[in-house]
């Protein structure tokens, strides 16, 4: 809902954009809705953000403009037309005469404050941005950085060992009988370890230069978080429709109660029948031990093979009969 702020699927995938307001180096994303915004901004030492419902907007609009009498419709499109052109690090105004300044105040919040004209009458404006909680900042700012961090290197790795295999590759056209056309394309073969350590001695020096220009985030590391960020939104709505699945599906290890007090229900009842079983079987052994001798003799069989036949013995001929 927009009275909570953006949903931190919905802001997360708006990138990090360098914008510039009194002469301080930022970088800035921001959500705006209907009548609500979410607002986050960091200069790498710290990360403020602001989130502004319908009322909270309704109430700042009252105070900083006494004459303004309007709903925030009436006036949240104005605000959004002048705002989000400088929060996304856009020369265009759309407002020749607005203007907006930032402050640092002394309890590390920061302030930037907005004057335009609406209908004619000045109109003015103040975001008041307090550090955010760190859940914020890890999962806006660094768990994304990590992740493209990691796949860089995972870049290189398989450029280093695109680089070796063309390297075996010229060698074995060397040892054919090639050679060049021009020398001054031809190139030392590439040795990883002292690459990296030459890159490091050039590389470090211009970084602290190169951080003051948009702090490091350009169009193209700009493109790698959206393509992160996409593809992690993406992987945790299948983990999800997955669980989804797995939830509506009965567990055959955890039975319903219905069945289990049926199960219980049933066993209790062979084990009353086993039992009068057993007793039935008793007593029939006793019957048996009070029987003569040559009736305890008799096989009982169960087996229908092994039941003697019924029908009559055929007599034999021959000198005994």
């Amino acid at each position: 809902m927009e009275a909570s702020g953006a949903p931190t699927e919905v802001l997360l995938q708006q990138p990090w954009l360098p914008v510039s307001f009194s002469s301080c180096q930022l970088l800035a994303k921001s959500w705006f809705g209907e009548t609500a915004y979410h607002v986050l901004l960091t200069d790498m030492h710290c990360v403020w953000e602001e989130r502004m419902d319908s009322a909270a907007i309704q109430k700042r609009a009252k105070e900083l403009n006494r004459r303004l009498q309007a709903q925030v419709k009436a006036f949240f499109s104005h605000l959004c037309e002048v705002v989000q052109p400088c929060l996304s690090g856009s020369d265009r105004r759309p407002d020749g005469k607005a203007q907006i300044s930032l402050t640092r105040q002394e309890d590390g919040n920061i302030s930037m404050k907005l004057k335009s004209e609406l209908a004619g009458m000045p109109f003015y404006w103040e975001f008041h941005c307090t550090p955010a909680p760190v859940t914020v900042v890890c999962v806006q700012l660094v768990r994304p950085l990590l992740a493209m961090s990691h796949l860089l290197q995972r870049q290189v790795e398989q450029l280093g060992g695109l680089l070796a295999r063309k390297d075996a590759e010229i060698q074995d056209y060397r040892e054919n009988g090639a050679t060049l056309s021009r020398e001054r394309l031809q190139t030392d073969v590439f040795e990883e370890q002292s690459y990296r350590e030459d890159f490091m001695s050039k590389a470090l020096p211009l970084l602290r230069s190169e951080q003051q220009d948009a702090l490091g985030f350009d169009a193209d590391l700009q493109h790698l978080y959206a393509a992160i960020v996409a593809h992690g939104n993406t992987r945790k709505r299948k983990l999800s429709e997955e669980r989804s699945v797995e939830e509506d599906q009965p567990s055959a290890e955890e039975p319903d109660l219905t069945s289990s007090l049926g199960g219980s229900i049933s066993s209790e009842a062979g084990e009353a029948r086993e039992q009068n079983h057993n007793r039935q079987v008793a007593a029939a052994g006793a019957k048996m031990a009070d029987r003569p001798k040559v009736q305890q003799s008799l096989p009982v069989t169960s087996d229908p093979a092994e039941r003697p036949s019924s029908k009559p013995k055929k007599k034999k001929v021959g000198l005994f009969r």
